[in-house]
Order: structure tokens, then sequence, then C-alpha cells
């Protein structure tokens, strides 16, 4: 049995963005009969399973609640929240394979927001890749040929929140505990999605209740994995396998939903991901460290691992 680091990271990898796969797809499965933000708060409650497992010795529940930098961790819980609301609306409204194409625009977002706000340098060449990205979600949209609808949006929101969080990550990242920033998202998915709930709250029936414990504790499962991921393999490694989840998105859209894709479909995807990839070479190169996952489909996949700072964790 072959057992070396780096083979063990990039299969722990897989197996993660298969459980976030996995877990997108019980939500759609729930087919809008609760609304996005009764799914968003409880896939948050069930996210709490993860914790025992992020924490470091030393680590105490209420470093939940402790930052370094109180202004950008609660820019976090309200970009978190917003992007669980707008994954959950993406994946009700839009085949899997449409809402994760326009999800991930996230690292061209990272590029426009690190520019704005961290005042980072940007090449033709991490351009060139935001230009690509944009230009593959139009071929995918077809803007004035084809209807647009609340679930394109929430896509867009949930690429956003992601890069929101990636771009903390840099500023604080350094200084702050993996455990409080996975505090930061959960609670933002927890307590927004429950305000927001409030008004319209249906009982899940017992089937619903399977999907959304399989939607919130398979995101705590995948953020696990990904944790033991980064023991093995540096970020810039891991990040490009996140795109695996479009092949889940396609098997499950045409076994479970009788989705069709169609060739504009195939091509947007192609130069998303291309300018994706592109973006991630180009951190690569310049030794950026991103983290290997943010909320960027689901509020429990908010965790920003620093490998090099990754103790055994807690039983």
């Amino acid at each position: 049995m072959r057992t070396d680091p780096l083979f063990r990271g990039i299969a722990l990898a897989f197996i993660a963005f298969a459980s976030y796969a996995v877990s997108d797809a019980c939500v759609k499965l729930i087919e809008g009969r609760i609304s996005p933000f009764e799914s968003g708060f409880f896939g948050a409650v069930f996210g709490i399973a993860a914790i025992p497992f992020l924490m470091k010795n030393g680590d105490r529940w209420a470093d939940l609640f402790q930052t370094t930098n109180r202004p950008l961790w609660l820019l976090r819980f309200v970009s978190a929240g917003a992007g669980i609301i707008g994954s959950v609306t993406a994946f009700t409204h839009l085949s899997m394979a449409e809402a994760f194409c326009l999800i991930f625009l996230l690292p061209s977002f990272v590029t426009i927001m690190s520019v704005v706000f961290l005042k980072e340098q940007v090449g033709v060449k991490r351009w060139s890749a935001v230009l690509i990205g944009f230009i593959g979600v139009l071929i995918v949209l077809r803007p004035g040929f084809r209807e647009l609808s609340i679930g394109h949006v929430g896509a867009i929101f949930a690429g956003l929140g992601g890069a929101v969080s990636i771009v903390i990550f840099r500023a604080i990242g350094p200084s702050e505990k993996n455990i409080s920033l996975y505090g930061a998202g959960m609670l933002g998915g927890f307590i927004i999605c429950g305000i927001a709930m409030s008004s319209n709250f249906v009982m899940p029936s017992g089937t619903d209740w399977l999907l959304l414990a399989g939607y919130g504790i398979l995101g705590a499962l995948g953020n696990i994995l990904l944790m033991f991921a980064a023991r093995y393999v540096p970020a810039t490694v891991v990040g490009p396998i996140q795109y695996s989840q479009m092949i889940w998105a396609i098997i499950f859209g045409y076994v479970i939903f009788g989705d069709k894709i169609d060739l504009p479909i195939i091509v947007g995807i192609a130069l998303i991901i291309g300018s994706g990839l592109l973006t991630l070479s180009r951190e690569r190169t310049r030794g950026v460290q991103l983290p290997p996952a943010v909320a960027a489909d689901d509020g429990s996949a908010a965790l920003a691992v620093k490998p090099e700072e990754v103790d055994e964790p807690k039983a």
C-alpha cells in the first residue's frame, strides 16, 4: 500500500472535495421545501461536529469568538452568512454543474479584491486569468439568450463570500487561530441564517432532516479531511484539486437530477477552470499561500488551514 505523504495528501483532498459535493447534492435534494436561510442555519448547526477535530492543543471553545482583528472577523462573519445563503439558493435553482461553474469565479474575485484592499501587485497573466474567467461566465449565462434566475445571483454571492474569506485570511491569517476563522464562518451562518429564517420557519420532514444532516456533517467532514491533507501537501497543491467537484457535479446532475450539459456550458466550464488554475499557478510562482478551501459553496467549508502551523488534532 502506497503511503508517501504526497499521495496521502492528494487522496485526502480528493475525498474532502467529494464530501463537499455530496453535501451540496443533499441541499439540492431538499428542492426548496424549506428556505435557503433554514438550510443554512441547520447546516451550520450540524457543522459544529467539526470543531473538536479542528482544535489544536491549547485551543478552547472560547477561541471561536476570539480574534486579533475584530472588524475583519466580523466581516468574515457576514460574508460567510451571505455566502451560505447564496450557495444554497444556487444549488436549489441551478444544475450542480452550472452552480459550481459560477462559484468557481472565486479566484478571479480574489485577484480583484487583493488589488483593491491589499494593494497587491498583479501582472498581465493574472489579469488575463480574470478576463478568461469572466468570458467563460458570459458563455455559460448567455445574457439576452436565456432567462437568468435568482440561482445565478446566489452563485455569484457564494463566490464573492468565499473570495472575501480568502482576502481576510491573507490579511490576518498569520496572527489568527484557525479555530477563530472557522468560528467566524460557522457563527455567521448560524446567526444570520437563524434571524432570516425566523419569519418563515417550516419544520423539516423526516427525510429533510436526513438531508440537512448530510449537508452539515459532510461539509464538516470535508473540513476535517482538508486539515489532514494540509499536513502532507502545501495549499498550492490542494487548491487545484477543488475543481474535481465539477466531475461530481456532472455525475450527480446527470444520474440524480437529470441535468443536461450543453456545449456552451462545457466551453464556459473549461474557461473558468482554466482561469482558476492559471491564477493558482501564478500564486504558487509568487509564493503566496492560499487556504485549501474557503466558504465558497457552504458555510462549513470555511476552514483556512495554514499547513506550516497544523499540529496533531485532538481526538
